[in-house]
């Protein structure tokens, strides 16, 4: 029996001692997932050289997915991104996948969104993020930048939801394009343009922003998603955050070959994923789909291209498409 007895304490300890490096490890290991900071020549301006006639939908636009979780809460499942709202923009990207909780507190899911990476950080809120926005246009407005937002996990209704993000929006209005259509590039330079994933409950018309708004897609089944919108466009997205990496990269490479992004469709491509697991490691897959990405020929038309773990190289690959 004291044989027996030792052996199971000593089983306990090992468990035990396991799971704090685990935990230790789930910890730190988000410090290290970095991106290649190399900078791209103009990669502020890339819009520059597009045409005032085109619209926004016959761009190819490099997007970011859950564009604020730099700095997140558990970030070994929520963290998508490396680099900043602002360092994101000077890479590139130019289309922000923004979630928003009560208070106007950037979330992925039920985590919050941090504005560093200290254990006391605050919360990150929307006008710290608007803060980099508007000083990146006003450096460059020949860009604009597309503000595709959705409500996340919250109690408030969807009325009070737009009257909150309204107030914000009002402060600086010279900022925004605010429309229910889709602009050319000349009427959103230097601006901020709203697009929804939410009903307009406040009745805002027009000033709501672009739907923007598509069934949800996970599981594994199915591999595209097609929604008809009121506004006299098609929206054609790929958005399957539960798959694998091969499985995830032939939905991707499948969105590409049937996307449609004339002046009367917009194309979202999603990049990212979770994989298979309730909770996953979004840089475990980002790193090999990304990879994949930047190795594919840039021959057709993708759309709006919204990546994890997105780095300047990463964004040039895709907005170099337009040439």
């Amino acid at each position: 029996m004291a044989k027996a007895s030792f052996v199971i304490r000593r089983v306990l300890i090992i468990l035990l001692v396991l799971l704090i490096v685990l935990i230790v490890f789930m910890f730190t290991a988000p410090a290290l997932e970095k991106v290649d900071e190399t900078p791209v020549l103009n990669s502020e301006r890339w819009m520059a050289s597009l045409s005032d006639g085109r619209r926004l939908s016959q761009i190819v636009i490099p997007g970011t997915h859950d564009s604020a979780t730099q700095y997140v809460q558990l970030a070994f499942f929520s963290k998508c991104q490396a680099l900043s709202i602002e360092d994101q923009l000077r890479a590139g990207f130019r289309y922000l996948d923004i979630r928003l909780g009560e208070d106007m507190k950037l979330k992925h899911g039920f985590t919050d969104c941090k504005s560093s990476n200290a254990f006391w950080a605050e919360p990150l809120r929307l006008d710290s993020v608007l803060y980099q926005v508007y000083a990146f246009l006003r450096e460059n407005p020949t860009e604009t930048v597309i503000f595709a937002v959705k409500q996340e996990h919250g109690s408030d209704s969807v009325e009070k939801f737009q009257t909150d993000l309204k107030y914000y929006i009002d402060i600086n209005p010279e900022m925004w394009l605010l429309t229910d259509t889709i602009p050319t590039l000349g009427q959103a330079r230097g601006k901020i343009v709203l697009m929804r994933r939410y009903e307009d409950k406040a009745g805002l018309g027009a000033q709501a922003g672009i739907p923007l708004m598509w069934e949800d897609q996970s599981g594994s089944d199915g591999a595209r998603n097609t929604a008809a919108s009121d506004n006299g466009y098609t929206l054609w997205v790929q958005d399957r955050y539960e798959y694998g990496t091969s499985q995830k990269w032939y939905a991707f490479r499948d969105g590409c070959a049937a996307s449609k992004t004339g002046a009367e469709d917009i194309s979202l491509n999603f990049l990212s994923t979770k994989g298979t697991l309730i909770y996953g490691h979004p840089y475990f897959y980002a790193r090999e789909l990304n990879r994949r990405l930047m190795a594919a020929e840039t021959s057709h038309n993708w759309g709006w291209t919204i990546v994890d773990f997105g780095s300047a190289k990463l964004a040039e690959h895709i907005y170099s498409i337009n040439r």
